[in-house]
């Protein structure tokens, strides 16, 4: 069994997170650690948690999680994962980071994104991406994990094997998706409040939001020379899902048979990636519950253009469950292990 700990495990990807690790036949739940709520039950927090009546929520105790721990996952903001997991990695554990702090190869790049300087930039050398339809083969054998975020991986999924097949005109690329909620974290804010979100639809961060730079690495890495985009984030009235419309121009005419064998191949064998037939788009009511990333496309030969769409659920997908499919691969088991989970489409 691998003895797992989880650090936030009381945020909306964190608890998700939990969820997953819960029902996993090789896992074996440790240390639940959430700041906010240390000492008290899970099921009083999130009373669907009643069949674990035993599990407490516990405060950080770097040496007892090292000592009881095979991997630790840290679900933490954006900056508080950076001050613990040097700690963690000088234990010598295996760790799986859901915030931005470990996604990136610039220290350069981090900090003109998230504002401030990386204050372990040392272990940027050390982290691998985690997008495992990317770097399995480097997952497999890394200690740090940098799980990516859920704009991201919706992103560079829709438009990796187009990339690698040289398909498209690397400078038209635009992408523009719309998010639930979840995705902006269990905060109080007045801008996240019913009455804000019910029955409106908002972009918001357009053309600064911090997804842009974890993007543009990832597709320059694909093609070989640097890629700027233009990203823009929605927030929709619902609790949890992506889906991105991605526009690019074809460097040629294409046929969609063509375009769809390349997508094929590229992502053969990998069991969470699901390539529309002609005519079908993918919907967010077809993945909301499961780790599939489903990828449609249609072309507009009047424009000889590209138009992908993605769906993932964000909290699965696009955290808690990339990051499992990740530790799953670490550990040498069956990569759909604990995900085998087919959307809820109601």
């Amino acid at each position: 069994m691998i003895k797992v700990s989880v650090i936030g495990a009381t945020g909306y990807a964190g608890i998700e997170l939990v969820r997953l690790l819960s029902s996993h036949p090789n896992v074996k739940l440790i240390n639940l650690i959430s700041h906010s709520h240390g000492g008290k039950k899970l099921q009083d927090i999130y009373p669907q948690f009643s069949l674990h009546k035993k599990i407490i929520l516990g405060s950080l105790d770097i040496e007892k999680i090292t000592d009881e721990s095979h991997l630790v996952f840290t679900s933490l903001p954006h900056g508080a994962s950076s001050k613990i997991i040097p700690k963690l990695y000088k234990k010598g554990l295996r760790i799986i980071d859901l915030s931005g702090d470990y996604r990136y190869l610039s220290e350069k790049v981090y900090e003109e994104w998230y504002g401030y300087a990386h204050p372990n930039p040392e272990l940027l050398k050390n982290s691998i991406y985690g997008l495992p339809e990317l770097y399995k083969k480097d997952i497999r054998d890394s200690t740090l994990v940098g799980n990516p975020g859920c704009y991201p991986t919706s992103a560079i999924l829709g438009l990796s094997p187009l990339l690698k097949g040289q398909l498209i005109d690397n400078k038209s690329i635009i992408v523009d998706s719309k998010s639930g909620g979840t995705g902006a974290g269990r905060s109080n804010s007045v801008e996240l409040s019913f009455c804000e979100v019910n029955e409106n639809i908002k972009a918001y961060k357009v053309a600064n939001h911090r997804h842009t730079s974890e993007i543009e690495q990832e597709l320059g890495l694909l093609a070989g020379q640097d890629i700027t985009i233009s990203f823009t984030p929605h927030l929709l009235p619902i609790k949890r899902g992506i889906l991105s419309t991605i526009y690019a121009s074809l460097k040629k005419t294409n046929s969609f048979s063509d375009i769809y064998e390349v997508y094929k191949e590229f992502y053969k064998n990998q069991p969470f990636i699901s390539i529309y037939p002609e005519g079908k788009l993918p919907e967010l009511k077809y993945v909301n519950g499961s780790n599939g990333c489903h990828i449609g496309f249609t072309i507009d030969k009047r424009n000889n253009r590209i138009i992908i769409l993605t769906a993932i659920d964000n909290l699965i997908k696009g955290a808690g469950g990339q990051a499992i499919q990740n530790m799953n691969i670490m550990f040498d088991l069956e990569e759909t292990t604990g995900l085998n989970k087919i959307g809820w489409y109601l």
